[in-house]
């Protein structure tokens, strides 16, 4: 079997919900839809067609050049031709090609992903990954009606003007839920790779009495405190043995976390396949957050197709905990981005099944597909 053909296919668009401003990007607005975008499409010459997110068309040419007529089983050597080859470009790079190669490897073997990776988990634990930062109050209001609907987990934005505010959150939070749900925090400050962005920035001091703070609170861990380069700070905050420190979703090379390692930066690992090339870079990570006794949590993965990519791999990680959904109802429902796959996926109970049928082991509607 022969790869044919390559392209990018349109999703219709269903519904405009509205907009919302992400924590992660103060003064921004993001659409949020059922529906629409577009995704890759890699077909064989038998008509088997794998999936991945959308990439850039300069991207898609490279790979078409090179792809074509190539078969798609060895995904690893493609990956490590057309990451030479081409300029990946986060959250609409070569993550759309590798995914859909995987894809189609489990397709071809009739195995899902997880299971030529090693499954070891048929369910994941998901964190709701909350978008926006609101008040104390409201946040509170939020936890508690996801902790009733059974999440076991969730994510907090915290980087308010007042630091006190973000304190008073997660108190709130632990009152409200009876300490019943694990309270993840992010302080979203390695979004630049620049010692500077848009919004609230922790200097040190701060970074290390949050880290005091949330660890009195009980908090699993507190996420990208300082800029993603400054190693050694993050480091420090490491060694005071309080709360976990996580972070990497924003850094786009592999040897950017053996820096991490060797350097004892994080204690979870947190790499985003659609930020570094696919499922292929993240299969390294892992193994080398296992050699050195560190946890690994990938970043959300764009919110449809990568996060079905991060859920086999999770499945295949002893180390993994959790797994990241971006969830924030209505707006930032996750069952807004899945609504686009024929097959059911939620949340029941706190967990998640991992898809097990062969590939990614989600098709999407045929109905949405816009084809030129």
């Amino acid at each position: 079997m022969k790869i044919k053909d390559l392209r990018l296919s349109k999703l219709k668009l269903i519904e405009h919900l509205g907009e919302v401003e992400p924590a992660w990007s103060p003064g921004s607005k993001v659409q949020s839809n059922i529906g629409g975008g577009s995704f890759v499409e890699i077909e064989l010459d038998n008509g088997e067609i794998g999936i991945g997110p959308s990439c850039d068309e300069s991207i898609l040419n490279d790979a078409k050049n090179y792809l074509v007529g190539k078969s798609p089983i060895d995904v690893i050597e493609h990956f490590k031709f057309l990451i030479y080859k081409t300029k990946n470009i986060p959250y609409n790079g070569l993550a759309g090609i590798d995914i859909a190669l995987w894809d189609l490897k489990g397709k071809i073997e009739n195995k899902s992903i997880s299971q030529i990776l090693g499954r070891k988990k048929d369910f994941l634990i998901p964190y709701a990954s909350f978008v926006i930062l609101s008040n104390p109050e409201e946040r509170a209001s939020m936890a508690t009606s996801l902790d009733k609907d059974g999440w076991k987990a969730i994510k907090v934005r915290l980087h308010h003007e007042d630091e006190n505010l973000d304190i008073k959150t997660i108190e709130e939070i632990v009152e409200s839920t009876s300490s019943n749900v694990k309270i993840l925090v992010d302080a979203n400050q390695a979004q630049s790779s620049y010692p500077w962005q848009p919004g609230v920035i922790w200097d040190f001091d701060r970074a290390k009495r949050m880290n005091n703070v949330m660890n009195e609170l009980g908090c699993y861990w507190l996420e990208e405190p300082r800029p993603r380069f400054n190693y050694t700070e993050l480091s420090e905050l490491v060694a005071m043995n309080k709360t976990k420190i996580a972070g990497g979703e924003n850094n786009t090379v592999v040897a950017d976390f053996h820096q991490m390692v060797e350097k004892k930066s994080y204690n979870i690992l947190q790499p985003e396949s659609m930020v570094l090339g696919g499922i292929t870079p993240l299969i390294e990570i892992g193994e080398l957050s296992l050699k050195n006794n560190k946890e690994i949590v990938p970043h959300h993965g764009g919110g449809d197709i990568g996060v079905i990519a991060h859920m086999h791999l999770l499945s295949s990680w002893e180390n993994a905990p959790f797994c990241e959904i971006l969830h924030d109802p209505p707006l930032s429902s996750y069952k807004n981005k899945f609504f686009i796959f024929n097959e059911s996926l939620e949340v029941k109970e706190g967990l998640i099944n991992v898809p097990n049928k062969p590939g990614l082991g989600v098709t999407i509607k045929d109905d949405l597909i816009i084809r030129a």
